[in-house]
């Protein structure tokens, strides 16, 4: 099964420059095809939700980063590789509205610099503890991680972020990773290309961590991507062969896939 995915894979994410450059009509979903829901279970479906939040020192629209694009790409090729249905409108929630827990999967992005109010905290921690799961990625060095840690130590002062090994399950769920992915923004894939580095912020950014938070019961509610840009990989992946074939293909989209299958299944 895992190598039938893959092969999958590899099949429809080289339609993608054919995709671009052929579904010019659809400008609001900017090139991404649309599909129907099931008539008969229209809600019975992933909804790709992003969290909207605040931060401080001038990045207040940090939590947009990559927005609609990898949304939009993810949502795609979910629905496409997997037997999963797949909801093709991507949701953006503030964290504390009602809606939140109509959804099981929800995704934060550069939480380097946010800061939750006390209602957030609140909220998010009753969401995750009531069968929840958050993806948090794109953050890089030392500074943003504590930031993030600090404040998911408001959500959970008694959890401790965990570092998780190669064999935790989330790295085997759908796809066989043989490492821990790690995806820099196309930008910096291209400059570091002839050397290399896969990696940003220098050496402080170069050791990619997979780093999970789990509740009493051993379910893991949080699984965070740090020294990574899963994002990028998703939103990226018409642009330029080169960062598709070496970033998107073989790790952005199989490590996203993971860890949808493994929070909706555990």
């Amino acid at each position: 099964m895992k190598r039938l995915l893959s092969g999958v894979l590899c099949v429809l994410l080289m339609l993608v420059s054919v995709r671009v450059s052929t579904v010019d009509t659809m400008s609001d979903r900017n090139g991404v095809p649309d599909w129907p829901l099931d008539a008969k279970h229209p809600k019975d479906t992933f909804t790709f939700v992003r969290l909207r939040y605040n931060s401080w020192s001038g990045r207040d629209g940090a939590w947009r980063t990559d927005y609609p694009d990898a949304e939009l790409n993810f949502s795609l090729r979910l629905q496409q590789v997997t037997s999963l249905k797949v909801n093709p409108v991507p949701v953006v929630l503030e964290i504390t509205e009602p809606e939140l827990f109509d959804y099981p999967w929800v995704y934060m992005v550069e939480p380097g610099h946010l800061e939750f109010t006390e209602q957030e905290v609140t909220t998010l921690r009753r969401y995750l503890l009531s069968g929840g799961f958050l993806m948090v990625d794109d953050f890089w060095g030392t500074e943003e991680y504590e930031n993030f840690y600090h404040e998911i130590k408001r959500v959970f002062p008694d959890r401790e972020p965990v570092e998780l090994p190669l064999e935790h399950p989330i790295f085997h769920a759908v796809f066989d990773l043989k490492e821990k992915p790690q995806l820099p923004s196309i930008g910096a894939a291209m400059e570091g290309r002839p050397y290399g580095i896969t990696w940003e912020r220098g050496e402080d950014g170069r050791q990619v961590h997979y780093l999970g938070i789990s509740d009493d019961q051993g379910r893991l509610m949080v699984v965070i991507c740090h020294n990574t840009d899963n994002g990028d990989g998703w939103e990226r992946e018409g642009e330029n062969e080169w960062y598709f074939r070496e970033f998107s293909m073989p790790k952005a989209y199989p490590m996203g896939i993971n860890i949808v299958f493994h929070a909706m299944t555990h």
